[in-house]
């Protein structure tokens, strides 16, 4: 598996979402970009992607996941 692909997938599935993926094989490190899922509890983010990842998840294709959530001024405003 690809961070393209994840990209992709999450951002399709997730459109007022940015994600920035890094990785590759079965290991991804996850930087989503959105007010919507910044607003949420930390919980509740991660319960928002893995729910779309468990398929991928479940079959292998992808072990391990780190996921940092940033609002989009957020992420602007990094150094």
């Amino acid at each position: 598996m690809q961070a393209q692909e994840v990209k992709s997938f999450l951002e399709q599935k997730i459109p007022e979402a940015q994600v920035e993926v890094e990785g590759e094989g079965c290991n991804f490190q996850l930087n989503v970009i959105s007010d919507e899922l910044a607003g949420l509890s930390p919980v509740k983010r991660q319960q928002q992607i893995y729910a779309h990842l468990n398929p991928w998840i479940a079959d292998g294709s992808i072990h391990a996941v780190t996921m940092k959530f940033f609002s989009r001024a957020d992420w602007a405003g990094r150094a």
